[in-house]
């Protein structure tokens, strides 16, 4: 049997909806022919050869047995016609329960009526090559699956709603306009042209462009933060109260809370939704100095170190400072160490409710003169009351960038690295054209690199594309998109 490929015309099925056990399950088919194979396993092929598009059928899937036919499942199959479809293709969703058993067994019957399995992302695909989707909204219906917030999906769903590719479009229109100038100088002399002076044709539409293109490209720190999120790290001295914190942040007791230290013997992980942001949350164990009174035993050791390795990794800290005792040496090591990072770090004061925080301007009795708090005076926060859990929201947002400020309702960015790479070569090139024809060099040498950027906000949408890059990208989909 000939392996499958992106580009064949072959009638595909594939499960759309979750594996397992559910009260239902969809599966959908689609390619040139589809109703006519699926008819061979209906229990009603007239009524599905002749139905027509937009329409729901209610019957049974049977494949032969014997001398008759084995009943599979009872069905609900919607009908759609080419172009009125996704795919853009002749094809139908068919309803079915969803036990394992029984999805397995519809799958394999569409497989003995002449459906091949389908290959990762290939009804989305099909979609795009009949013109359904660009590939903007080919890759935002990937990024809707995968959306942990509701501030993630409605991001997807402004690209699936074709936002960036008008963007895209735009900025394209008025590249090819100052390309087109561009080469009408090169092709005649200006005194032929009735035009004289110096620089680049179209320039003030290359400027234009340009800043386009940066808009984007700032945009895109907070699209990757939204889709992708961030691991935030919570850390401290054994018994600083990070467990409960955990807890709090994450609104249920997932990690143990006891009074002696050393409780959290290794990193516990948990998904929260912190203003939009998918936050994976961990908690470690307490950081001690080695010599210090009660050294921990060797499973403590192995989750200290974990916890620093964790540290590292982290694109935020949360570090709390138990306000009972103050700052202690240990807490300045791990301040001054982590200030040295790139990510960024929150102090916070923890147990307010029992300690509250020194004034900004004052040293915690407990520090020496020459060891100040740090920069930014530590939050006050209790796990216990909740107290300053809202601003702590607020003050995590604001360290890793979120809000988008670069756009404004309604607008977008890019969605993929894909696309944020593309958006930084057109960007290069036009930089390059511009800095190029400041120094007085000729137009032949500025005219390939306008045309570099035009090929690539072309590829943002796929108006220019290769097989490779098509397979690359619809290869990361899920078999049932």
């Amino acid at each position: 049997m000939p392996k499958p490929f992106y580009g064949d015309e072959a009638p595909i099925a594939a499960l759309a909806t979750p594996p397992g056990e559910s009260a239902l399950a969809l599966i959908r088919g689609s390619g040139p022919g589809s109703l006519a194979l699926l008819s061979r396993v209906f229990s009603r092929p007239a009524a599905l050869r002749a139905a027509a598009g937009n329409s729901v059928l209610h019957g049974w899937l049977r494949r032969p047995r014997n001398a008759g036919w084995e009943l599979i499942d009872e069905v609900l199959v919607s009908v759609y016609r080419a172009p009125k479809s996704y795919t853009g293709e002749e094809g139908a969703d068919i309803t079915c329960h969803g036990g394992t058993a029984t999805v397995r067994a519809v799958l394999e019957t569409l497989h003995i009526a002449g459906f091949r399995e389908s290959l990762p992302g290939e009804f989305s695909f099909r979609a795009f090559m009949n013109g359904k989707i660009d590939l903007t909204r080919s890759e935002s219906v990937m990024e809707l699956v995968r959306a942990k917030t509701d501030t993630g999906r409605e991001h997807a769903l402004n690209r699936l709603a074709g936002r960036l590719q008008g963007e895209i479009a735009a900025l394209s229109r008025r590249l090819v306009e100052a390309l087109a100038e561009t080469e009408l100088h090169l092709d005649y002399d200006e005194e032929e042209l009735g035009l004289s002076g110096q620089g680049l044709p179209g320039r003030e539409l290359v400027e234009d462009v340009l800043g386009g293109l940066r808009k984007l490209a700032g945009a895109w720190p907070g699209e990757r933060l939204y889709q992708e999120g961030a691991l935030a790290v919570i850390a401290g001295r054994p018994n600083a109260g990070k467990s409960s914190l955990f807890n709090a942040l994450l609104g249920e007791d997932r990690s143990i809370v006891t009074p002696a230290p050393g409780t959290t013997r290794d990193w516990i992980e948990a998904l929260i939704n912190v203003r939009g942001i998918p936050l994976r949350l961990v908690d470690t164990a307490g950081l001690r100095r080695a010599g210090e009174p009660g050294p921990p035993d060797k499973a403590e050791e192995i989750g200290i170190e974990r916890s620093r390795e964790l540290l590292d990794r982290a694109d935020i800290v949360l570090y709390l400072i138990d306000g009972t005792l103050g700052f202690q040496d240990e807490d300045r090591a791990v301040l001054q160490t982590q200030a040295a990072l790139p990510h960024p770090l929150i102090p916070l004061w923890n147990k307010a409710d029992l300690a509250p925080p020194p004034a900004a301007s004052q040293p915690p009795a407990s520090l020496p003169p020459d060891h100040p708090p740090p920069d930014h005076p530590p939050l006050p926060v209790s796990a216990k009351t909740g107290e300053g859990l809202a601003e702590l929201h607020g003050a995590i947002e604001a360290a890793l960038g979120g809000g988008n400020p670069n756009h404004g309702p309604g607008e977008t960015g890019p969605g993929t690295r894909r696309q944020k790479e593309l958006v930084d070569r057109a960007r290069a090139a036009l930089e390059e054209a511009l800095s190029l024809t400041d120094r007085g060099e000729p137009l032949d040498l500025a005219a390939p690199l306008l045309r570099e950027a035009v090929n690539a906000l072309g590829e943002i949408t796929g108006e220019v594309s290769t097989a490779d890059i098509l397979e690359a990208i619809f290869g990361k989909f899920c078999v049932g998109k």
